[in-house]
């Protein structure tokens, strides 16, 4: 029987997948009520007539009571009345043929078994294999796009948070002095700047969600529901050849049922897929409403309009999001065009399967189609979203990377105190990310890189860029000093060199950062330093802005005129932190060493809470337990040093120096698991690393926690003995 439309769920049932999934499930169950109708006849054929008659009456009950809900579906929106679809017409004349029936043999009902009811079983399986693997799909694209809707909302919190505090500036205008206006309205200024440059990136975001949405409701889902059809119309083919077997095989063995066979396999090819498939569209398609667009809602606390800031500091932001963006989006479109033709050669081979030319598991097909299918709607989610944000830019302000001569940024962690060159603060740390150009040597903070103007002069000399960034650095000062004056204590501090820094690292690094001090203890022995050479320390420039202020270099480090540069070995050696066993500690395990009571010990690493701690012992490096350590005040080096404002060692001292010397068997000792309490934080997400000072991740793997908050979103983690940096929001604790 020919059919006059081609029905398309996709196209007529929108955002109607649960709907399709449930008519779907329901399909593919019946068979199961199928194959145990033939396990169940076959049972009853030894019986002859009479049974078969009772089995054709409760069949004709089942029938009855699925009718309706496997035609239509349970929830039609117009009623069948007492149509029924082609599938279950067919089946009706198969039990009508049924009743004709008054005789069986054991080798008819041999045959039920194994040539309908195990496939059967066994179609069905894999039937509810492949619309589950439809379901999991379709909660992965909800949730992609529930996602996309939450990102939204962050960024429109983001947005008004900024609005409050451009207001809560504005206020301290009012509410400031006359000396100080000038310094709160520059603050209000500049926060204006970041909430057009936020504001600027929540309408962007409102662009790409609309049109990720559009995706997903026009796109995504229908090309689902389309692919639930075809496994629906699929089954009904399938069922078809089960039926037209089942048509021989009595054909065969029952010669006084010839007729009614005949007419039975006559009336099961009139069961075309697609006309329970109609069936089902016109009694189930009602009115969609698409959802509204989102629009730019403004702040409650700074009115303002749905309008592009275009102001010189925007322009500069739009310019570097506009470059950057159209850099990417040529090689997403090639790995988008690879992506689909990936898809289209799965898909061929799963049609070639269902035409027997492939003997290869269909589930797993699908699965890799699904899987290739959520790695193509990554590639265009991205490509979509760098497209929109073009369109949206040019659209206002035109291209504006036409003729821009970008920065050649490189991402790099600065070791030596660095200032960056568009806000003047300092850039210093193993985990203080930034970026410096290749070309000139413009440096500046990771937060600042879409801020700074697109004016590189090309590739420099070494020393036209020392040129460069006195000339930047001046320029950041004039306008660091036109916003307040230095502290006289900031003013006075002497410029630390780099030679200078090299050799004072050490005690800089004990307070100002966890990760500086692991990284300088690991790989510089303070009894191998090879001495600075002798330079005499950088006098500061007049009117140099102070970012921050920290420990000058000692006085006995830094050569003056006609000075003698004393020993770094011994002045280091002064300064390690010295302990005295109280108790004799025999080593219990692999890490752990004996050493005998009033030993002097030199401490490595201090207790951090574990109850256990690091020292030297001779030649002999180890754990011992810190209770049984009475840790010795340091000793001041015969120089007159300034005392150090840090602390050289995170031990604590109370408690210990009270502990009975003669004392000769020590207190309980704190359960060891490696001297530490290591955390561990698991990837969310897949990294690639890029520079030497980051680490790769995949998915799921685990690293050693160094440090949660290394500083501008990022934390240092160790893997294979090394530690580097990651993206912080990219981690999770276990």
């Amino acid at each position: 029987m020919e059919v006059d439309i081609a029905p398309q769920f996709g196209a007529e049932l929108k955002d109607g997948f649960k709907n399709v999934n449930a008519w779907v499930s329901g399909g593919i169950s019946w068979l199961d009520d199928i194959q145990q109708f033939y396990r169940e006849r076959s049972a009853i054929e030894k019986e002859y007539s009479a049974k078969l008659s009772a089995l054709a009456k409760k069949y004709y009950e089942k029938k009855a009571r699925k009718s309706s809900s496997l035609s239509v579906g349970d929830t039609p929106t117009v009623t069948p009345g007492s149509l029924e679809s082609a599938s279950m017409t067919t089946w009706g004349v198969q039990l009508n043929t049924l009743e004709s029936r008054a005789s069986e043999h054991e080798q008819f009902a041999t045959a039920l078994i194994t040539n309908l009811a195990d496939p059967l079983k066994s179609l069905g399986a894999r039937y509810e294999e492949l619309r589950k693997c439809h379901a999991d799909y379709a909660t992965k694209l909800e949730k992609e796009r529930d996602g996309t809707y939450a990102d939204l909302r962050k960024t429109k919190g983001k947005y008004d948070s900024v609005c409050q505090e451009v207001e809560n500036r504005r206020k301290k205008i009012d509410s400031s002095f006359d000396h100080g206006k000038g310094k709160a309205r520059n603050a209000f200024e500049q926060q204006q700047v970041e909430m057009r440059n936020t504001k600027n990136t929540y309408i962007i975001n409102i662009n790409v969600t609309n049109k990720q949405k559009e995706m997903y409701y026009h796109e995504y889902v229908p090309e689902l529901l389309d692919s639930l059809q075809d496994l629906s119309e699929t089954r009904v083919a399938k069922l078809n050849s089960i039926w037209s077997l089942a048509a021989q095989l009595e054909t065969q063995t029952l010669s006084r049922s010839t007729d009614f066979l005949k007419h039975l396999s006559a009336e099961i090819p009139r069961n075309n897929p697609l006309l329970d498939s109609m069936m089902f569209v016109r009694h189930n398609a009602g009115p969609w409403q698409e959802p509204a667009d989102f629009q730019f809602e403004p702040s409650p606390v700074w009115l303002d309009d749905g309008s592009i800031a275009t102001d010189d500091s925007a322009a500069v932001f739009l310019r570097n999001v506009l470059t950057k963006t159209k850099a990417h989006l040529t090689e997403q479109r090639r790995e988008l065009d690879k992506k689909r033709k990936e898809v289209e050669n799965a898909r061929k081979v799963r049609q070639n399967i269902r035409e027997g030319k492939d003997k290869r598991d269909e589930v797993e097909v699908v699965r890799a189609i699904f899987s290739l299918m959520e790695g193509m709607h990554e590639i265009e989610r991205q490509k979509v979203s760098a497209e929109v944000e073009v369109s949206t830019i040019t659209g206002v302000v035109g291209d504006l990377s036409v003729g821009a001569r970008s920065h050649n940024f490189k991402s790099q962690t600065f070791k030596i105190p660095t200032n960056c060159d568009l806000c003047g603060d300092r850039i210093w740390g193993l985990s203080a990310k930034g970026f410096d150009c290749r070309d000139c040597g413009y440096t500046c903070h990771s937060k600042c890189e879409l801020k700074v103007p697109a004016d590189c002069p090309g590739e420099q000399t070494k020393e036209a860029r020392k040129k460069l960034k006195e000339e930047r650095q001046k320029a950041t000062h004039t306008v660091a000093s036109s916003n307040g004056t230095p502290s006289d204590s900031q003013s006075e501090l002497p410029r630390i060199s780099r030679s200078d820094t090299v050799n004072s690292m050490n005690t800089l690094s004990s307070g100002f950062s966890a990760t500086a001090h692991r990284s300088i203890s690991g790989g510089m022995s303070p009894t191998t330093e090879e001495p600075p050479p002798e330079k005499k320390a950088a006098a500061p420039a007049p009117g140099a802005r102070r970012n921050r202020v920290v420990a000058p270099p000692p006085a006995q480090y830094i050569k003056d005129d006609g000075g003698d540069l004393p020993s770094i070995a011994s002045a280091s050696k002064s300064s390690e932190q010295k302990g005295k066993m109280l108790y004799h500690y025999q080593q219990n395990g692999a890490g752990e060493i004996s050493v005998p009571d009033g030993r002097e010990v030199t401490i490595l690493e201090p207790d951090d809470g574990s109850g256990w701690m690091k020292v030297r012992a001779g030649v002999q490096e180890g754990l011992v337990p810190a209770s049984y350590v009475e840790v010795l005040p340091l000793t001041p080096p015969s120089s007159n040093r300034p005392d150090s404002t840090y602390s050289a060692s995170s031990a604590s001292l109370s408690g210990s120096v009270t502990a009975a010397a003669g004392k000769k068997k020590g207190p309980a000792v704190a359960p060891r698991r490696g001297a530490k309490k290591l955390k561990y934080v698991e990837a969310l997400y897949e990294y690639t690393a890029q520079s030497e000072a980051e680490h790769s991740m995949s998915e799921g793997e685990r690293f050693v926690l160094i440090n949660m908050e290394a500083g501008d979103g990022w934390a240092d983690v160790e893997k294979d003995g090394s530690v580097r940096s990651v993206p912080a929001n990219y981690l999770q604790q276990v």
